[in-house]
């Protein structure tokens, strides 16, 4: 008998094309998805293809000890959580968000540890966790610690569950454990927040900062998560912690550019107030975290990605936008404009108009 594998988080996007992927491979028998809402895709699949793997939905809130009585159920072996994300489909509450980051992920595990058949648990994790402080490494490394640990939202939230998930290791050593931290992930049909403001006609920045950003395109993301799902190709490991992005590095100045969006350098206190007002007019989820972000940006070490887990990404930083740039609208300017723009501005500045990083 071929795996079977429960995937939470299978609404959004990122788990309905990891749902179709997976079914596509030849050692699974049968994916579960468990969500509090169905995919918009159909998932379902044609009845007539009999190469695909069998689906079957469960609507299920993992804050509960519902997910217990599916895994046994099912008979599951792999268990992939997606469902630890910065907004919840449907809700701006971010209370009900944390619980479902954190308590969901407790009772998943706490189901997981009662259940002899799982043998494998992939675990969605973030960059995130490694905070964004002025005083931050150039890179940062799988083993190494933040200088100023997150102190709220989505990254705090992504700690916690870090930590719960190295409790769980030690409670079930014989249970193959993988923790994906991902840079952020973007393309043509991404639904995260940085993809959001990405897609602002005009992007607002803070004054004298031009944060370095890496991405991981939604395809390279989906085959890190198959590989991560599966056993281990011969001479690789693909249990522990990894970095998951794109090769390169980009800073925001560039990035707008190649959008065709224009910048409007504000004072970090105005930027805070636009991003506030950003929430509370739901525009887009524009959270303190994220304003560390493109303050102070976030560069992470692959080589374990690559040397270890045995994946190199198929679309680079600089790609994986120009990527998402095809499937979104065009900005106001002609990117080619924009850049001679910035340009000219930045060779009448002092020191060549040098930032801060």
């Amino acid at each position: 008998m071929g795996k079977v594998v429960l995937v939470t988080g299978v609404a959004r996007h990122l788990g309905s094309r990891f749902v179709q992927e997976l079914r596509r491979e030849p050692g699974v028998d049968l994916v579960v998805g468990v969500d509090l809402q169905p995919s918009a895709h159909d998932l379902s699949g044609p009845e007539e293809d009999t190469e695909l793997a069998g689906y079957t939905f469960v609507r299920a809130d993992i804050r509960r000890p519902t997910v217990a009585r599916v895994i046994a159920e099912h008979e599951v072996d792999t268990v992939v959580h997606l469902n630890v994300s910065t907004t919840m489909l449907g809700s701006t509450s971010r209370s009900t968000v944390k619980e479902t980051n954190v308590i969901g992920t407790m009772q998943l595990l706490a189901a997981v540890q009662k259940a002899p058949t799982v043998s494998r648990l992939v675990v969605k994790s973030t960059t995130s966790v490694y905070g964004s402080a002025p005083r931050d490494p150039a890179v940062f490394h799988e083993r190494m610690q933040p200088k100023v640990l997150p102190s709220g939202g989505f990254a705090k939230d992504a700690v916690e569950v870090e930590g719960y998930v190295r409790g769980f290791s030690r409670r079930r050593p014989d249970v193959a454990v993988s923790v994906l931290r991902f840079a952020n992930i973007v393309g043509p049909h991404a639904d995260t927040p940085l993809a959001e403001y990405f897609a602002l006609p005009v992007l607002p920045t803070v004054l004298g900062y031009d944060p370095r950003l890496q991405f991981i395109h939604e395809d390279d993301a989906v085959e890190v998560l198959r590989l991560a799902a599966m056993e281990p190709r011969r001479g690789m490991i693909n249990t522990g912690t990894f970095n998951v992005a794109g090769e390169g590095v980009m800073v925001l100045s560039q990035a707008a550019r190649r959008l065709g969006r224009p910048t409007v350098p504000m004072l970090l206190p105005a930027v805070s107030w636009v991003a506030g007002l950003a929430r509370q007019t739901r525009l887009l989820d524009f959270s303190p975290e994220q304003m560390r972000l493109l303050t102070h940006g976030r560069v992470v070490d692959t080589t374990q990605l690559r040397e270890t887990f045995g994946y190199l990404p198929r679309y680079t930083t600089e790609q994986a936008l120009a990527d998402m740039a095809r499937g979104t609208r065009s900005g106001l300017l002609p990117p080619a404009q924009v850049a001679g723009w910035t340009s000219r501005v930045a060779e009448l500045l002092p020191n060549g108009g040098g930032k801060k990083r």
